[in-house]
This record gives structure tokens, sequence and C-alpha cells, in this order.
């Protein structure tokens, strides 16, 4: 388990931008997100959650790696995983390849840290989906999943998962019995409230804990936030 994670490439294909512009609103709104969610545990430190939205197309993984992101700059040790079997995109964000993950854990004997890259940023590392399973649901329903989480909350503080959508597959709600909590992602101006209701009933039903919900890609030019900060 001491063994060193190997380095990602050292450009990146989205914008973390609470690591390239620290001091913008938007970064504020991140490290305002990791407030909030270490408010909603009183009675436990939160280890792990997973991230998810409603349906494709909401902002779901650029939100997860960026809260990963303000994590990692307060001090924790943070795994970001990406467990959409079906389509991952943290290797996009993080230019790294995709050719072995997450699916390798799960379906044969190769550990962590053999598995797991160091990102340029400190305190964060990542790990892909790798080759795309024909069974994800079963796979992250599995008890080799279990003992993922188990050995990853030993080296880590917080493991955060980015998962699909809960309207698209059910891999969502099997994740969710594992971990902590659930972060819901929606999108301003393209989220139905139908969907939203419908993603909340649905995670409820797996008995998820829903720590809470982000608007993403809200319109601040008229917010006087915005102006205040001048950006």
């Amino acid at each position: 388990m001491a063994r060193k994670p190997k380095k990602t490439m050292q450009t990146r294909g989205r914008s973390l931008i609470a690591n390239d512009n620290p001091k913008s609103p938007i970064s504020e709104q991140f490290r305002t997100i990791r407030t909030n969610l270490q408010f909603t545990s009183i009675d436990k430190d939160l280890e792990t959650m997973l991230v998810t939205s409603a349906s494709p197309s909401e902002g779901k993984s650029i939100t997860t790696a960026n809260t990963a992101v303000v994590f990692a700059q307060q001090g924790k040790k943070v795994l970001l995983i990406d467990a959409d079997l079906r389509k991952p995109t943290i290797h996009y964000t993080f230019r790294t390849d995709n050719t072995y993950g997450l699916s390798n854990y799960l379906v044969g004997n190769r550990s962590i840290f053999d598995l797991v890259r160091e990102s340029e940023i400190e305190n964060l590392d990542i790990l892909p989906c790798g080759p795309i399973p024909p069974n994800p649901s079963e796979l992250l329903g599995s008890r080799k999943m279990e003992k993922f989480i188990r050995e990853a909350k030993q080296s880590y503080d917080m493991v955060i998962f980015d998962t699909p959508p809960v309207l698209a597959v059910t891999d969502s709600q099997v994740l969710s019995r594992f971990v902590d909590g659930v972060m819901l992602v929606v999108r301003s101006k393209q989220t139905e409230q139908e969907a939203a209701h419908k993603a909340k009933e649905l995670l409820l039903k797996s008995k998820a804990n829903i720590l809470g919900a982000v608007l993403n890609d809200k319109d601040i030019k008229s917010s006087n936030y915005y102006y205040y900060y001048g950006s």
C-alpha cells in the first residue's frame, strides 16, 4: 500500500478552475461546496462520497473534479475515482490514458496503488475507469467494490466517485449504498424539475444519504457577489 502512484501528464484537457484560478468567484463557490459538505457530517467525518446528476451533460464530472481539488487544497489526501464505467471522462480532464483503472481492480487482482495516478495537484490522486466492462452495475455493487473502498480509506482522507447519471442507469444507486453521502448536480436552464425530483426519489429508494444539490452553470452577471469580487 506504500507504493508511489504514477504521475499523470502535466497538461489538462478541461479547466480545473479551482486550481488554475483559485481567486475567482467560481473557485470560491467550490470552496463553499466543500464547507457545506463538511457541515453535513456532524457525527462523523465525511470520508467517501459520490457525485451524480439526473441526466447527461449537466456538468457533473467537472464539478466532481473541482470539488476534489478544493478538498486537496485544504490539505486532505484525496482520491478521485472515475466510476462511470460506461462513458468515463476523468482521464480527459487530467490528460492521462485510460488503459487501466478501477475496472482492472474489480475484475482482477491488482492493488489500488498499481492503478492510481498522482496528479500535478498536491494531495490529489486519480483513478481512471480503465477498460469498459460489460457489466458495470454488477461490478459496482460487488463485494470487491466494498473491499476497494475499505482499502482506499486506509490511505486517503477523502474518496470521491464520479458516477453516471441517475436516470440513465442504476450504477449510482448501486454504489450509493457503500459511501457516506451523495451530491446531486443540476444544471441551470437545462435540468427539468421533474427529472431532478425523480433522481432524488430513486436515490432515496436506494437508501442513499443525499448531502445536497449543486446548481451548475447559473448566470451570475447581475449578481452583487460577482461585482463585489471584480471578476
